[in-house]
C-alpha cells in the first residue's frame, strides 16, 4: 500500500494577443510557438499514456485567455500558416544538410515534428486543441482547473472586491463554457493570495487552490503538517502548498534538470545562426530575426562553444532525471510518512510552457516519470487535489498569509519602479465599471454591448502579464502599448455610455479586435 501522494500541477497561460489588423504580428508568435513546443507535445504524451493503459493523474490549468485564443478561428488559421512555413523551412534544411551527418538527422526530426503538429492540430482536432483537453478531462485522467479571467494579479486588486469577484466568476464561467463543467480548482495568477480571497473563491464554487510554500507555512495557526497536507480556509476552500524540494529539481537555473549539458540549447536557433537572405521568408517580414524552433545545438557547457544536439543522449538524460525525481520523492515520502503518521501529499506545480518550449525534452521527462511511477515503485501514487480531498476530507483549519510565487515571495515583481504607474488607472477603471453596472442594472441593445465591451477592456487592462513584462524588460514597449490602449479604450466607452453617445462603429471595431469572453455579463460588477 502506498505511503503518500504526488500531485503534478501544470499551469498553462498566455496573455490574450490577437491583432486582426496586422497580417504578421511578432507577439502572436508566443501563442504559435507554445502550440508547437508545449501543447501538442503534452497532448501526445497524455494520449500515449491513455492508449497504452498507463495509470496516471495530472492536474492542468488552462487560463481563460489561452482558451479564448485556442478557440479563435482567426488564430487557428494563422497557426496553420505558421506551421506550413516551418514545414517548408525544414524541407529546405533537409536539402541543405543532406551531406552533414551531425545535422541532417536533426533536420529530419524537425520536419517530422512539424508535419505531425499540423496533423494533430488540423486533422485530429479541427484546429481547436481545447477538444483534446476536454476529452482528457472526461476520461478522468486529467483534472482541469481554471484561472482568473485575464490572469489579473488579485492581491493588488483587493481594493475593489467586485473586480476580484468578476475575475474569478468569469474564469469559472469560461471554463464551464469550454469544458462543460464548473471547475473544482483554480490557479491563482502568480499564486497570488491575500487573506479573504478564499471567500470570493467559495462564492464562485471553487473548492481548492495552490499557494506558494510560505503562504501556507505562515498560516495561523501554523499547519501541523507543513505543506504536506492541505489546510481548510474558514470559507471551506482548501489550500495546497508548493513543495520546495521537488520544485527546485526542475526550476533551479543552477541545479535543475533542464540545465543538463545533453539537453537542447533554447537560445541557439537557426533564425539567428543562418544567412539572413536564406532565412528571410521564415522570420519577421521586417527582417527581424526570431526563433524558428529549429535548434541544432545542445547546451554543451557554460561558454559560447556548442556541440550538435544528440537526441539519443538527451532522451537518456530525460529518463535518468525522471528516475532520479521518482527516487527522491520515494525517499521524501517515506520519511514524511514516518514523521507525520499519515500519507503526505507532495504538490509539484510548474508553468506548462517550461515543458517542450523552454525545456525541449520536458514532455518526454513527464512521460518517463509517469511510467516509472506506475511500474517501478509502490511508495506513492499520482493524484490530483480534488481526488486527495475526497479521500482525505479531514484537514486543519487555518488562515493563510499573503504570498505569491514571485521573486522574494510577495508583490515586488508586479509593483515596483517600472510598473507602479499602472495601478491608479486599474483602480479608477474598476471603480468606474462598478459605477456603470450599478447605474445601468438592466441595459439592453447598444448600451448593453458597450457595457460588456467595457468589461472586456478592463479585464484585459488588469492582466498581470503587462506588469511582469515591464519588470523583466522583455517586450516592454508592447506591454506599455497594451496597457495604455486598454485604458484609453475603456475610458472612451465609459464617457460614451454615460453621455448616451455610443459610437456603433467604434464599438464594432473593439468587439472585432478584443472578442474574448463572448458570453460576458457586465452585471457581475454590480455592488
Amino acid at each position: 500500500m502506498e505511503k503518500g501522494y504526488l500531485a503534478l500541477v501544470l499551469h498553462s497561460h498566455l496573455p490574450f494577443v490577437r491583432h486582426p489588423d496586422h497580417i504578421e504580428f511578432l507577439e502572436e508568435d508566443w501563442f504559435y510557438e507554445a502550440i508547437t513546443g508545449t501543447y501538442i507535445p503534452l497532448i501526445g504524451v497524455i494520449e500515449r499514456l491513455y492508449h497504452e493503459n498507463v495509470p496516471f493523474r495530472i492536474t492542468l490549468s488552462i487560463s481563460p485567455t489561452l482558451a479564448a485564443m485556442m478557440a479563435d478561428p482567426l488564430l487557428q488559421s494563422r497557426y496553420l500558416s505558421h506551421i506550413e512555413r516551418l514545414i517548408e523551412f525544414s524541407q529546405k534544411e533537409l536539402h541543405r544538410t543532406e551531406k552533414d551527418p551531425a545535422f541532417h538527422p536533426l533536420a529530419r526530426m524537425y520536419f517530422e515534428r512539424f508535419v505531425h503538429a499540423r496533423y494533430v492540430f488540423s486533422d485530429l482536432y479541427g484546429g481547436n486543441l481545447l477538444k483534446a483537453f476536454r476529452t482528457f478531462s472526461e476520461r478522468g485522467s486529467v483534472e482541469l482547473m481554471t484561472c482568473a479571467a485575464t490572469h489579473g494579479f488579485l492581491p493588488l486588486m483587493s481594493v475593489n472586491p467586485n473586480a476580484v469577484r468578476a475575475q474569478i466568476e468569469i474564469g469559472a464561467r469560461e471554463h464551464e463554457r469550454h469544458f462543460g463543467v464548473r471547475p473544482n480548482g483554480i490557479w491563482l495568477p502568480e499564486c497570488g493570495y491575500y487573506p479573504g480571497l478564499d471567500a470570493h473563491l467559495a462564492a464562485c464554487g471553487i473548492r481548492y487552490f495552490i499557494v506558494d510554500t510560505h503562504g501556507l507555512l505562515h498560516a495561523a495557526p501554523r499547519p501541523k503538517y507543513g505543506v504536506y497536507a492541505p489546510i481548510w480556509c474558514r470559507s471551506r476552500v482548501a489550500a495546497f502548498g508548493r513543495d520546495t524540494e521537488s520544485s527546485k529539481q526542475v526550476w533551479s537555473a543552477n541545479e535543475g534538470y533542464p540545465g543538463d549539458y545533453a539537453y537542447r540549447d533554447f537560445y541557439r536557433d537557426a533564425g539567428f545562426d543562418l544567412d539572413l537572405d536564406y532565412v528571410r521568408p521564415y522570420i519577421h517580414p521586417d527582417g527581424i530575426r526570431i526563433h524558428t524552433g529549429i535548434k541544432y545545438y545542445r547546451i554543451t557547457g557554460k561558454g559560447n562553444y556548442k556541440e550538435p544536439y544528440n537526441r539519443g543522449w538527451a532522451m537518456a538524460a530525460a529518463a535518468a532525471h525522471a528516475g532520479n525525481f521518482m527516487f527522491n520523492r520515494e525517499r521524501q515520502i517515506e520519511h514524511l510518512n514516518g514523521v507525520m503518521g499519515k500519507k503526505p501529499i507532495i504538490v509539484a506545480p510548474y508553468d506548462a510552457e517550461l515543458f517542450g518550449h523552454w525545456w525541449f525534452e520536458g514532455p518526454e521527462w513527464i512521460d518517463y516519470l509517469v511510467r516509472k511511477v506506475a511500474f517501478d515503485q509502490n511508495t506513492f501514487r499520482l493524484t490530483t487535489p480534488i481526488e486527495y480531498l475526497r479521500e482525505n476530507p479531514k484537514n486543519q483549519v487555518a488562515t493563510l498569509s499573503m504570498s505569491t510565487w514571485g521573486y522574494k515571495g510577495y508583490n515586488e515583481v508586479w509593483l515596483e519602479g517600472s510598473n507602479d504607474w499602472i495601478y491608479r488607472h486599474l483602480h479608477k477603471a474598476a471603480d468606474r465599471m462598478v459605477e456603470m453596472a450599478d447605474r445601468f442594472p438592466s441595459a439592453e441593445g447598444l448600451k448593453r454591448r458597450a457595457l460588456n465591451q467595457a468589461a472586456r477592456e478592463l479585464l484585459l487592462l488588469q492582466a498581470s502579464d503587462w506588469a511582469f513584462i515591464m519588470k523583466t524588460q522583455t517586450a516592454v514597449s508592447y506591454a506599455i502599448k497594451r496597457t495604455t490602449e486598454h485604458i484609453a479604450q475603456f475610458t472612451r466607452l465609459y464617457e460614451e455610455i454615460l453621455s448616451d453617445r455610443i459610437s456603433d462603429i467604434y464599438l464594432k471595431e473593439l468587439e472585432g479586435r478584443n472578442n474574448l469572453f463572448p458570453e460576458i455579463d457586465y452585471r457581475l460588477y454590480k455592488s
